[in-house]
């Protein structure tokens, strides 16, 4: 019964491997695709089966094999985490189009959340060809609405613009970065509008949560910089794990009749 989400699992790990790399590289301006991966330590090359999913880490302990330098357990944590979300996606959605869209979907928003965590910046690269995968994907794909992506895009888009430009009128500084703009447009694209609102929603309440327990431990206080990024990609995966129905109807308590449009 389980067969078909293990498979996809695994899968999902040696994605989750090679977003690592992405992660690692992207943000440096280097290849993702070569050279190999090597100990940034001792720059010895990992070997085959040094670089198992998961599995490598637990074994080595967390360590390199030559200079035994400590490999980061964010390293396990992406691949699980990439793994995981495949293997949700895949048991909720079964083999259809859109399964294949939000597979790669979710890859991406992981792989972006932890670059911005890590520079604060949401890469081009991402967003703004998310966006328009996620257009032509809605034109072909006959499960998804091409009205509702676009209207996803200019929705979620247009929302941050304008409360970053709110911002920066009232406060005379930058309260938003441009790539949070595009990420809520990609993930309206994919999502379609249904999903911008809860998307806010929840990304705000877990990102005010966050944001005051650690300017509770920062000397800067309210001020302390936060990226924002990966609470808009964790909201967007819970939209597409459950999330919708729970959007859905919050919706339906402000426009009974929009619902109907997906």
């Amino acid at each position: 019964m389980w067969v078909n989400e293990v498979f996809v699992f695994l899968f999902g790990l040696l994605w989750g491997s090679f977003g690592n790399v992405v992660i690692h590289r992207l943000p440096l301006g280097k290849s993702v695709v070569k050279p190999r991966s090597a100990c940034p330590k001792c720059a010895k090359l990992i070997a085959w089966y040094d670089n198992i999913p998961v599995v490598s880490w637990l074994i080595l302990r967390g360590r390199c094999r030559g200079c035994k330098t400590g490999i980061s357990f964010r390293y396990p944590l992406v691949e699980l985490l990439v793994g995981l979300a495949w293997a949700a996606i895949y048991h909720r959605y079964g083999v259809t189009w859109t399964t294949l869209e939000y597979l790669y979907f979710a890859w991406a928003l992981i792989i972006c959340s932890f670059i911005d965590l890590d520079h604060m910046i949401l890469p081009d690269v991402f967003t703004l060809s998310g966006i328009v995968i996620g257009l032509v994907g809605a034109a072909l794909n006959p499960e998804r609405s091409f009205t509702s992506a676009l209207a996803g895009m200019l929705m979620g888009g247009g929302f941050l613009y304008a409360i970053a430009y709110l911002y920066l009128v009232l406060r005379k500084e930058e309260g938003m970065g441009g790539g949070d703009i595009k990420l809520l447009a990609w993930i309206g694209a994919v999502l379609g509008w249904t999903s911008v609102p809860f998307v806010i929603l929840c990304s705000s309440v877990i990102g005010s949560i966050v944001g005051l327990l650690l300017a509770m431990r920062s000397k800067a206080g309210l001020k302390s910089v936060i990226p924002f990024g990966p609470y808009l990609a964790g909201a967007a995966l819970l939209f597409i794990l459950g999330g919708d129905a729970l959007g859905l109807w919050y919706i339906g308590l402000f426009l009974p009749a929009s619902t109907s449009v997906n």
